[in-house]
């Protein structure tokens, strides 16, 4: 009769210890898979695949596609480089007007 209980704790034992490291790993996973897709990151409007990755124009940050190379403004960039355009009286500056 013992020799039942110590198999019975022996086996919850083990059954524990496997939950547990499921658990470790569907974090670990997680945490995988958020390093590789930023909370940032968003999926290409125009593309099936491509990342929008946030760059640095001008001090300036604009959302540009990993795949395509697609440039994507969020509100208020446009404005930023026509007044900045507007300074150097480029066409661009014309164009935003």
């Amino acid at each position: 009769m013992s020799i039942e209980l110590d198999d019975r704790g022996r086996a919850l034992e083990n059954e524990y210890f496997r939950r547990q490291e499921q658990e470790l790993i569907q974090k670990m996973k997680a945490k995988l898979g958020a390093e590789k897709n930023p909370a940032g990151s968003a999926d290409c409007p125009k593309c099936d695949g491509g990342k929008l990755v946030e760059t640095d124009y001008e001090n300036i940050k604009i959302d540009v596609c990993n795949n395509c190379t697609g440039v994507w403004l969020d509100a208020g960039e446009l404005a930023q480089i026509a007044v900045r355009e507007d300074n150097n009286n480029s066409w661009f500056s014309k164009f935003a007007k």
